[in-house]
């Protein structure tokens, strides 16, 4: 089943709106109208949702936080970036979402992935609102003390925004267990507190979950057998490609191994490298993790099963299943065009918006099992959220019962957006099945707490 744009007089001014009030933040504007094209039946068969300003108070963020980041690198030299929280929707409960620290974050797309985040959470069933936040500033080749210095710096700002039942910040591209460790001991330090749940993706020994650097890529795969399943099928024997080498990559990596499948790719901005015998996690986590360096060096390493192809494109390689698991975008219409003459049965987004419309058109039309990243790589959230309630009661989790709970809160959104997307006419749609199901939660959260 194929989203398709459906227009009323109301949704098509909201999108002349979005436009006309948001200048120049394509991210945003493509993450919203995704969410548009698909509303319009559950606005007709909830007429409370038709109510002037609901649809529109969902999209405007309830606050965006705007700062200066002056830091010194190890030279004497001063620095200045630009720090952003975009504190989304509350109505289900605290904002949530991660910071991410990259050359390319501006504001639309922290406010792309702040709108994207506010239907993932809802989705988990858990009582977290959406937000998102991060830097232009590039950890990538600064030393440990360069990077403690700005994340003290973004901190001295943003800790006047925070707070465990307020704005809880984690990690994403550019921000993992050191950053979070510097960013909480500078939150300590300004407040004298020790308020475990102001952040997640901690480490395990000082108030972290375990499973959490795991729960984004393992919840992504569970979602994508979860897609293979309604057809008859699962993981076991499934050529997969992966895209990224970060935190999401290699955990989707080794779930997908530990399921049966053989996953034959990982990636950089450099290129991509294709091993036939399935990669090695260990030796990738390695070169990215310790020495952070380039996915070339794994082929170098690995030897004859491996090749390195510089500027290349992961869609490239034949495959049964793709997980897109870098950023934004990176799978586009001619990509989804050679994933269909290969044969792909399911693309699974692991990373937040990785398929451009057009792709994911071309793989619904070609009846491709398509999971969105809302539904998709929500296990990282989830985890997070269940890190927030082991703060909260000074607790610890053995791994089995998070992967357990991981597991279980990512059977019941997958059902959650077939039975949905049925119900609204649109049988085998994740994406409408996404969109309306965590729109409602929101939606009835906010119908109830008045116009605020």
């Amino acid at each position: 089943m194929t989203s398709r744009p459906v227009s009323t007089p109301a949704i098509d001014q909201l999108r002349t709106d979005i436009l006309r009030r948001n200048p120049a933040e394509p991210e945003f504007h493509q993450a919203a109208r995704e969410v548009l094209d698909t509303l319009a039946p559950v606005l007709a068969a909830r007429p409370e949702y038709a109510v002037p300003g609901l649809v529109e108070r969902l999209i405007e963020p309830e606050r965006q936080i705007i700062f200066r980041v002056p830091w010194e690198d190890d030279n004497g030299r001063v620095h200045v970036n630009r720090g952003f929280r975009i504190e989304y929707n509350s109505a289900l409960g605290p904002y949530k979402g991660g910071l991410r620290f990259h050359p390319s974050v501006n504001l639309g797309i922290i406010k792309f992935l702040g709108f994207e985040q506010v239907f993932k959470n809802a989705l988990t069933g858990l009582g977290i609102g959406g937000g998102k936040g991060g830097s232009d500033f590039d950890p990538q080749g600064r030393s440990d003390s360069e990077v403690m210095r700005f994340c003290q710096s973004f901190m001295t700002e943003l800790h006047r925004h925070i707070g465990e039942y307020t704005d809880v910040p984690a990690g994403d591209i550019g921000v993992g267990a050191r950053e979070i460790g510097y960013l909480f001991g500078q939150y300590r330090r300004i407040t004298n507190r020790w308020e475990g749940g102001v952040l997640t993706g901690k480490r395990a020994g000082w108030g972290g979950s375990l499973i959490r650097p795991e729960a984004t890529g393992y919840g992504n795969v569970l979602f994508a057998e979860a897609m293979l399943r309604v057809r008859g099928e699962d993981l076991q024997g499934q050529t997969a490609v992966v895209s990224g080498s970060g935190n999401v990559a290699i955990y989707t990596i080794q779930k997908l191994a530990a399921l049966g499948a053989n996953p034959v790719t990982c990636s950089d901005s450099s290129g991509y490298v294709v091993d036939e015998k399935g990669i090695d996690v260990e030796l990738l986590r390695q070169i990215k993790e310790v020495e952070r360096g380039r996915v070339s060096a794994y082929a170098e390493r690995r030897g004859g099963s491996a090749r390195f192809v510089p500027g290349g494109r992961v869609w490239e390689v034949p495959a049964d299943v793709a997980l897109p698991s870098a950023t934004q975008n990176e799978l586009n219409a001619q990509d989804a065009a050679t994933l269909i003459r290969h044969g792909v049965k399911a693309v699974s987004e692991g990373a937040n918006m990785p398929t451009t419309p057009e792709a994911v058109q071309l793989l619904q039309q070609a009846g491709v099992a398509f999971g969105p990243g809302k539904a998709a790589n929500a296990g990282g959230v989830a985890v997070s959220a269940l890190e927030m309630t082991q703060n909260a009661s000074r607790t610890s989790w053995k791994a089995d019962q998070v992967e357990n709970e991981l597991a279980r809160i990512m059977s019941d959104i997958h059902s959650t957006c077939a039975e949905t997307a049925e119900r609204y006419g649109a049988p085998g749609d994740y994406v409408t099945g996404a969109n309306i199901a965590g729109f409602e939660r929101v939606a009835d959260a906010m119908l109830a707490q008045g116009v605020i």
